[in-house]
């Protein structure tokens, strides 16, 4: 990194400011009913800008500059080989948390850059045009540290929040069980009270980060009494990745995505202290479920990030492959295949865009962050599929690039909500707007 961009990159640390979100929602949005005009608080806002502007800061350009440069110069050339063996991409990551394109979200306070939802989507979009499983590798960080994020006291936040700056370190989010994916409230984990401390036993599966993990946010049942709602029945705890019972399994073998490390973690009898238990007992679910409004807006960054690279491929090759004497991108059925590609990538990233806009000015988009997410699986998956469609024959090829990007871009539509999950929350918040819009 060379002097002046460090010198940047220090600036941006020492002033939020200098990286301030410019408004790209319009005076009427910022009048809608709930859930998209209130507060974290539940309150109307009485400063939010108006107009509507999609123009970047020049502190901004330069780190998405940076960004694309990373990708182009360290993600793409190698995306290949960690698809290919499985690796964990630790050479990258060290590389990217050197250059200051990790945790990007921690306040300065705790040593971060502070930087918004917004700021981070747009990085964690260019980065995810290179290879999402090297993406989502770097972004199971915001997901694992989020908990700490919006629920952890000063004393929790300097301890686990700090260390991600200072070490290149990673961490995991542990909801998911075997028997509990979608169902939260199918939790089967339990911790139980002893003394000061608290034991956990139990399994969770399908973690992001599983095997490499320092700490883990871990949601475990707390109330055995079957008929206790879920607001009530789950806590939140924080676990060190050393600590004696935790024991990660196998590196599950998927799909896509592979260079993310992705594994069942046991629990047995795992003592945790009272000091790692985030808001208290009951408040687990709160802040599991508080946690997804954060960060499904980068994940639908990373969707369209994807759906990107499927259209830029798709053109390449459509320019370059001759079918009856002409490129095929002259003939109207793959000219209108694109079309729809750049129709529903640009879509999905305004989705995005004001899903992260909303996080950044406290105002609840629980709405707007299921439809950027639940749009931008769709939209990666459809794009990935075209893009197959075009290259033909040789998009079936592994020596071709549109193939992995159709393995990878499955799983958009099932992790951190799966695409049916989202439309039960799109359609439960819709009722409420259309309750208080439409007078029902």
């Amino acid at each position: 990194m060379s002097c002046s961009l460090a010198k940047h990159i220090c600036r941006l640390g020492s002033s939020r400011t200098c990286f301030t979100v410019r408004s790209i929602s319009s005076s009427s949005t910022n009048n809608q009913t709930a859930p998209g005009a209130k507060t974290t608080s539940g309150e109307p806002s009485q400063d939010l800008p108006g107009g509507l502007n999609f123009t970047v800061t020049p502190e901004q350009q330069e780190y998405l500059d940076l960004a694309e440069q990373f990708t182009k110069n360290e993600i793409i050339p190698n995306a290949a080989h960690y698809d290919l063996t499985g690796e964990y991409p630790w050479p990258i990551l060290n590389k990217a948390h050197e250059t200051g394109l990790m945790n990007l979200h921690i306040p300065e306070e705790y040593g971060g850059m502070g930087l918004g939802t917004l700021d981070g989507c747009m990085i964690t979009e260019k980065m995810a045009y290179g290879c999402t499983g090297i993406m989502t590798a770097i972004e199971a960080n915001g997901l694992g540290s989020m908990p700490v994020m919006i629920a952890g006291n000063h004393e929790q936040k300097k301890k686990y929040l700090t260390r991600l700056v200072e070490e290149p370190l990673m961490c995991a989010y542990g909801v998911t069980e075997p028997g509990a994916g979608s169902d939260v409230s199918g939790v089967k984990t339990k911790a139980e009270k002893k003394g000061d401390d608290w034991v956990i036993n139990g399994q969770k599966m399908w973690i992001t980060n599983g095997g490499v993990a320092n700490f883990y946010f871990v949601l475990a049942r707390t109330n055995p009494d079957p008929k206790c709602p879920s607001s009530k029945a789950f806590t939140g705890f924080i676990v060190d990745g050393d600590t004696p019972g935790v024991t990660p399994g196998r590196k599950e073998k998927n799909m896509g995505q592979r260079a993310s490390d992705t594994r069942g973690i046991t629990f047995e009898d795992v003592v945790v202290p009272k000091e790692n238990v985030l808001i208290g007992e009951g408040a687990g679910f709160k802040v599991a479920m508080g946690a997804f409004d954060k960060t499904r807006p980068p994940v639908a960054s990373g969707a369209v990030g994807i759906a990107q690279r499927c259209l830029d491929e798709a053109t390449k090759y459509a320019t370059e492959r001759k079918a009856f004497g002409v490129p095929i991108i002259q003939h109207q059925a793959v000219a209108f295949m694109l079309a729809d590609m750049a129709i529903g990538t640009e879509a999905a990233r305004l989705c995005y865009l004001k899903s992260a806009w909303q996080a950044d000015h406290g105002i609840r988009n629980t709405y707007m962050a299921s439809i950027a997410k639940c749009l931008g699986g769709d939209v990666a998956n459809k794009s990935a599929t075209d893009a197959v469609q075009i290259f033909g024959g040789n998009g079936f090829n592994c020596d071709y690039p549109v193939e992995k990007l159709m393995r990878d871009a499955k799983i958009y539509q099932i992790y951190e909500g799966t695409a049916q999950i989202q439309r039960i929350i799109i359609s439960r918040e819709w009722l409420g707007i259309a309750k208080q819009r439409l007078g029902l």
